[in-house]
């Protein structure tokens, strides 16, 4: 299961639509690891402190469980969304781990379609990585 839903919340979706601050909160709760990844990064980028167009995380979780709550939040487009929207940034996503937060309307931006194309994407392999 990808998130902890609180009967209320289920209950709620089954009658229409969800509140988006009760969703980002399920998020929060039933994925902690990726929800403190995304956070540290979305306060790096707002800080300012670094010279590249955005922040990324470059280390390995701990355990196959954070690495699963990594993927469930990026791999879901409901999810990923709510994130972005939450946190008013984009998110990039490369392997298990390597997380990248970019300003809202990076999109279009060459430093943001370089780091997800197919080329980043060989260039970011690692035989350690391989079956993360």
């Amino acid at each position: 299961m990808s998130l902890d839903v609180a009967p209320e919340l289920l209950a709620s979706a089954e009658r229409g639509p969800v509140d988006e601050a009760a969703f980002v909160d399920c998020i929060r709760t039933s994925l902690p690891y990726a929800w403190e990844t995304i956070s540290l990064l979305v306060a790096e980028h707002a800080a300012g402190t670094s010279d590249r167009a955005f922040v990324d995380n470059q280390v390995p979780p701990p355990d196959d469980q954070a690495r699963g709550q990594l993927l469930r939040a990026l791999a879901s487009d409901a999810i990923r969304g709510s994130l972005e929207q939450h946190f008013g940034v984009t998110l990039a996503f490369q392997n298990c781990h390597r997380v990248a937060v970019f300003a809202a309307d990076a999109v279009g931006t060459d430093v943001y379609q370089r780091f997800v194309s197919p080329r980043a994407q060989l260039l970011n392999q690692s035989p350690i990585l391989r079956d993360c």
